[in-house]
């Protein structure tokens, strides 16, 4: 994976677009990329184009990349940090098979 993130950087640096990517200017365009991904499954969720779905996944995790380098942090300690409180609030024995959100378990 860091031949992969060594590579989106060097794509970025390359072309000088380091200077666009604030953490405003990322937000949105996740955001924005993140409702192209759901498009591909409007008014179809069985029928949708795969390859169309993993470009949009791809750009997706792309700019979450970029903001985590604009934002300084470690892609790894922020998920796992994430996760450690995520198993704290959903732990296995009542959340197994349970789709609530954890504030109703």
């Amino acid at each position: 994976m860091k031949d992969t993130i060594n590579r989106i950087r060097k794509f970025r640096n390359d072309r000088d677009w380091s200077q666009f990517h604030t953490p405003a200017n990322l937000s949105k365009v996740i955001s924005i990329e993140s409702g192209e991904l759901l498009e591909e499954f409007l008014w179809d969720e069985e029928n949708y184009n795969k390859e169309h779905v993993l470009e949009e996944l791809a750009d997706v995790m792309v700019y979450c990349i970029h903001m985590a380098d604009s934002l300084g942090v470690d892609l790894e300690e922020i998920i796992n940090s994430k996760m450690d409180k995520n198993e704290k609030k959903y732990p296995i024995e009542k959340a197994k098979g349970n789709s609530k959100k954890y504030t109703q378990l």
